[in-house]
């Protein structure tokens, strides 16, 4: 009998599963999921039309918005996992700084107060997807949000320098004892309710796509995180 054959043969405990097996199981994961939390919802209408009674029909609309929660939370999983496609298109950057002010007012209503803008970008032009672009600038506020918070602002800067778009976000930490040198680089690392240290990740790989670059750094002299996106201008020529 082979060595490999041996019935006592223990599991590896330090086993590597490659990230495309990850992501493969887990689009299937959600995938069958998907189809039956859509079974439990056709199942709750159908409930819904034939209780007549007021109090029960409440609770199935309670429990029906419950199911539509799980299902948003299931989508958001899977889109990161999901290959960035982009569909680019001659952008101003002033109007991508003017949507990603109102996206973060509408996603983050209490915390967008305590943001301070320095925008100075003039007339300059990006090739970008927008929509994608603007996810991926809001998962960093939300991730600033989340994490190690003070009463100070957070100061947001966006110019152009060096013949490129520069987005600069200061985030206040007195304390800050992670390593930035693999910024976005490693998902699932750090993971809690309702997240699961795939936003970095995810953030990273749509500004790259860009043709981009994001780093991190604190500053323990200004106790602040600064984090900052670099990405090329339109070729003026198109």
């Amino acid at each position: 009998m082979s060595a490999s054959a041996q019935p006592n043969a223990k599991p590896d405990p330090d086993l590597q599963v490659p990230m495309p097996v990850l992501v493969k199981f887990v689009r299937q994961l959600g995938h069958d999921l998907r189809n039956q939390l859509n079974a439990a919802e056709l199942q709750s209408a159908y409930l819904a039309e034939v209780v007549p009674d007021g109090e029960l029909t409440d609770e199935i609309k309670r429990l029906r918005a419950m199911i539509s929660q799980i299902g948003a939370s299931l989508e958001r999983l899977t889109s990161s996992f999901s290959s960035i496609k982009l569909a680019v298109i001659p952008y101003g950057a002033a109007d991508l700084m003017d949507d990603l002010r109102q996206k973060l007012t509408a996603d983050h209503s209490n915390e967008s107060a305590k943001v301070d803008w320095d925008v100075q970008v003039g007339d300059a032009t990006l090739e970008i997807d927008p929509q994608l672009l603007q996810t991926a600038l809001i998962e960093l506020f939300a991730n600033a949000f989340r994490h190690e918070r003070t009463q100070e602002n957070i100061l947001v800067e966006a110019k152009i320098e060096q013949g490129g778009f520069r987005f600069t976000m200061r985030e206040p930490k007195k304390k800050f004892e992670h390593s930035t040198e693999k910024w976005g680089l490693e998902p699932l690392q750090t993971v809690g309710r309702g997240h699961y240290g795939l936003g970095l990740h995810r953030a990273r790989a749509i500004i790259e796509a860009h043709g981009g670059q994001l780093d991190a750094r604190y500053d323990s002299s200004a106790a602040a995180l600064i984090t900052t996106v670099s990405l090329p201008l339109a070729d003026p020529g198109d």
